[in-house]
């Protein structure tokens, strides 16, 4: 069933605690916060009602405010960035949730173009790829791979090299931070249980696929950077900013 039409809300989890680099979404090197460069791409997407920073750090909270962005505090308790977007949105009138990670600084806002046009084809969890522009990325931990179905639903995403490089030329796919739910989905997401792929890869989205959901990928072209999980990947966008090579 394709998605009911109406708003759409997109929502950035931020956590003042991360475990390769805390403090993260208040780095502010380049004279804003990085989820201040977050925000205001996601603000540039087109087709979004409404851009919502959700996170449990009252430092986080005002930072986002002192720029002008709106932010709601939520629970300390959640194990996951999906189960606070879920807590953010239950008083938020939409019928689309895009989830943008709060570490995604290099967003593409076609790419919110390309996601909510697969809500619109049916897909109730949706989410993107994009293939590697460094094959050598590929072996990093901190880059999540996805391999996909020739209808192109996710079949697994994994911290691995995926697929095994065997002689066939399969390329691999980096899995970008961004999803689409339906909000009824994003609701019956969070009220499924965790599941053991999940824990082991420490990667949420693999708990829809183990309960049987499927999950459409989307491929773009661009720059295959990721999410900013280390210091190494801040510092790097630091240097393009300072150099004007940022979007």
């Amino acid at each position: 069933m394709a998605r009911t039409a109406g708003p759409v809300a997109a929502v950035i989890p931020a956590r003042y605690a991360s475990t390769r680099l805390p403090g993260k979404p208040l780095l502010a090197q380049t004279g804003k916060p990085l989820i201040q460069h977050v925000y205001e791409r996601v603000r540039s997407c087109p087709g979004l009602d409404r851009v919502v920073v959700a996170t449990d750090d009252e430092r986080i909270l005002q930072a986002v405010r002192a720029f002008g962005g709106e932010a709601v505090l939520t629970s300390p308790l959640h194990q996951t960035g999906t189960d606070r977007i879920a807590e953010a949105v239950r008083d938020i009138d939409c019928a689309s949730v895009v989830n943008v990670q709060g570490d995604e600084p290099d967003l593409d806002p076609g790419s919110v173009a390309t996601l909510l046009g697969l809500l619109d084809q049916g897909a109730e969890m949706a989410t993107l790829a994009t293939p590697f522009e460094d094959p050598l990325d590929a072996s990093l931990s901190s880059r999540v791979k996805v391999v996909v179905d020739r209808h192109h639903n996710a079949l697994y995403f994994s911290r691995a090299r995926i697929p095994y490089a065997n002689g066939t030329p399969v390329p691999a796919l980096l899995h970008l931070g961004i999803y689409g739910y339906t909000r009824d989905f994003l609701m019956r997401f969070v009220s499924l249980e965790s599941t053991a792929l999940e824990q082991a890869e420490r990667l949420e989205q693999l708990r829809a696929l183990e309960h049987g959901y499927r999950v459409k990928v989307g491929i773009v072209k661009g720059p295959s950077r990721g999410g900013i999980d280390t210091p190494e990947d801040y510092a790097a966008f630091v240097k393009r900013w300072r150099e004007g090579s940022h979007p």
